[in-house]
């Protein structure tokens, strides 16, 4: 996946709200039992296993052997759903590629019907660099933990170890129950915004003004302005230069 140069860290933020701008209409109490898998994972497997608390923004780490090794043995909370100390080890564009990978991944469950959104998990190559100083490939498994409704996300379960499993490109979206995988930076993707929405930002690129796309479509400025607004909003960025330079990462446009 192409990188541009990496955009300010505002993109977690960004993430984090589109994941807490869900609406919980029903609890999850299950905690408790996903706690208890993390843990048993985390030694059966010699991964670091991260419990997200969407709703109430903490999490809980269980670092594992492969924790061990990459010195953060001893990580074991966060006041935030993300795992600090383990970003820390990547390089900015690493960063903004997960974080990329999760905006998509949270789309295309979007789109996927709600009883069967569950099967799915995302896996993807990171590049990290340990303690001392080495460059490691290793394997990113995430877990999204819905509502007994499946409208919204609860929990995130996040497995980082040894990459065991090579594959094309970088992030892969695997169906648990069928096997079968989707790499992530595809042509659905591009259903993220409609097709208005991208013969918009495509003459944004283009350095059009709100009122040449409206002469050029046929339509008021005013509807230019809301498809403007909706693709900010469906891009999580907050201007229209930025949200060109995600669409092209996103291969939109």
């Amino acid at each position: 996946m192409a990188i541009y140069n990496h955009f300010d860290m505002s993109n977690r933020p960004k993430l984090d709200r589109t994941l807490k701008e869900q609406s919980l209409k029903s609890g999850f109490t299950d905690l408790q039992n996903i706690l208890h898998y993390a843990e048993s994972i985390s030694k059966i497997e010699n991964v670091i296993a991260v419990v997200s608390d969407i709703k109430n923004n903490i999490s809980k780490i269980y670092s594992g052997r492969f924790g061990t090794a990459l010195g953060i043995g001893n990580y074991t909370h966060e006041n935030s759903i993300w795992e600090r100390s383990l970003l820390d080890l990547m390089s900015d564009d690493e960063q903004e590629e997960k974080y990329l990978a999760e905006l998509l991944f949270f789309h295309y469950l979007q789109r996927t019907p709600r009883n069967s959104r569950s099967n799915y998990y995302l896996a993807s190559k990171l590049r990290i660099k340990t303690a001392r100083g080495e460059s490691l490939n290793i394997l990113h498994r995430l877990y999204y933990i819905y509502s007994p409704d499946s409208d919204a996300i609860c929990y995130a379960l996040c497995l980082y170890g040894a990459l065991v499993f090579d594959f094309a490109g970088k992030s892969l979206v695997i169906n648990s129950l069928t096997g079968a995988t989707e790499e992530l930076a595809s042509a659905k993707d591009i259903s993220i915004l409609s097709k208005r929405e991208q013969q918009v930002l495509k003459l944004i690129a283009s350095g059009k003004t709100s009122a040449e796309i409206a002469d050029i479509l046929t339509i008021s400025k005013n509807t230019v302005n809301r498809h403007r607004q909706e693709i900010l909003a469906k891009l999580q960025v907050k201007n229209s230069m930025e949200a060109c330079k995600r669409a092209s990462m996103m291969r939109i446009i």
